[in-house]
């Protein structure tokens, strides 16, 4: 095991790259890439790596990008990409292209602000655009936590119970160009843990067919309701491949969802990414002082842990939730998901707050006054906004 000093995009170009040469002894592998900040150390580590079968292809947009992936993979490549804010948005057409032609692509996304107005800070709002267009998402809350879940991610994207793309995300800056220690997987490791990849419906010359057709409804509605029946199949089968990760790998990685403290609390906070962290220290100041809270890092946010919210919140009169995202007219994205799964689960009050939206730092006392906040509240309202002069 390689123990180094590197940055979250360095351990996801690690990861990718193994990932890719893995596949040499049968399709090989493709990345389509476009650079964008803070992304970029992602496609240049990849751009780099000696594959023995296989093409990194330059392109000049972030939809060509994913065009390249989608063609790769529907002649049975394993293929990946990366991407952040507006670029997202550009590859959004053929990013549902690739879900909806049932392709195990893997996407790392560096989490910036969407502009205008141009900012280049940790914002989730650019891959949670994604989240209706069957995309499986993770994110990701340090250096180690991108380089395991990278690997894992193709190997649940290219089971043949799943077949849809995944995204894992990291916030900028934060995660993308810290370093810290990683300990980064070997060739051998993702040569053990990787299967071939198999995409059962690749192109074939001798048995030449049109894929994404013209369809009539009930064919469509079939096709999505085959969509849905693998997102359910998600949780399970992560599970599966987690047991077989930490067998090769000799570490765990984290799940669907972590819960801190969480047992006794009547007060539970929701967060992921980088503020999950800053909240798990936040929490064990408040039981210093005798008071009974916990808290949840959701870092599977699709498909969504409703199931393991509503256990772990089952006995919490309060939940706050804190956001590194927004959705005009609705608040926190994360939020709105917590408060529809714990509909009809008894009475008890879920409120959102915004805190860093559009990169602001989300320091120990801006945590600590949602907590504060949370704790002296008699009733759910709008949104609080956090960490605006005022």
């Amino acid at each position: 095991m390689d123990m180094q000093l590197g940055t979250g995009t360095h351990a996801a170009g690690h990861s990718m790259s193994l990932a890719g040469e893995a596949n040499r002894d049968a399709r090989g592998v493709v990345c389509g890439i476009y650079p964008i900040t803070p992304q970029t150390e992602i496609v240049e580590y990849v751009a780099r790596f000696p594959f023995s079968k296989g093409r990194v292809i330059p392109v000049e947009s972030e939809h060509s990008a994913m065009g390249v992936c989608i063609g790769a993979s529907l002649n049975g490549a394993r293929s990946f990409t990366a991407s952040s804010a507006n670029g997202l948005a550009y590859m959004a057409e053929n990013a549902i292209v690739a879900a909806f032609y049932r392709l195990p692509i893997v996407m790392a996304a560096v989490n910036r602000t969407l502009g205008p107005p141009w900012n280049i800070w940790a914002d989730q709002g650019d891959s949670l655009m994604f989240r209706d267009f069957a995309w499986i998402q993770f994110y990701c809350h340090s250096n180690q936590d991108v380089a395991d879940t990278t690997m894992l991610a193709f190997r649940l994207a290219e089971d043949q119970r799943i077949l849809l793309p995944v995204m894992v995300c990291m916030d900028a800056f934060i995660v993308s160009h810290t370093s810290m220690e990683v300990q980064l997987a070997s060739q051998e490791q993702a040569d053990r843990f990787l299967p071939a990849c198999e995409v059962p419906h690749h192109l074939d010359s001798g048995h030449p067919f049109t894929a994404g057709g013209m369809s009539f409804p009930q064919d469509t509605l079939s096709h999505r309701l085959d969509i849905d029946e693998a997102m359910r199949r998600v949780p399970a089968v992560l599970e599966e491949h987690r047991r077989e990760f930490s067998e090769v790998f000799g570490r765990e990685v984290c799940g669907a969802v972590t819960a801190h403290r969480v047992e006794d609390a009547d007060r539970i906070f929701i967060a992921s990414g980088t503020v999950a962290v800053t909240l798990r220290d936040v929490v064990d100041e408040w039981r210093a002082r005798g008071e009974k809270v916990g808290m949840i890092q959701i870092k599977m946010f699709r498909p969504f842990p409703a199931r393991e919210i509503r256990e772990l919140c089952a006995g919490a009169s309060r939940i706050g939730v804190l956001d590194r995202n927004y959705a005009a007219g609705v608040g926190g994205i994360f939020c709105h998901e917590v408060r529809a799964c714990l509909q009809g689960q008894g009475a008890r009050l879920v409120q959102g707050y915004l805190t860093g939206v559009g990169g602001g730092d989300v320091v120990p006392e801006l945590v600590h006054e949602v907590v504060d906040d949370l704790t002296y509240r008699h009733s759910a309202g709008e949104p609080v906004w956090k960490g605006i002069d005022t």
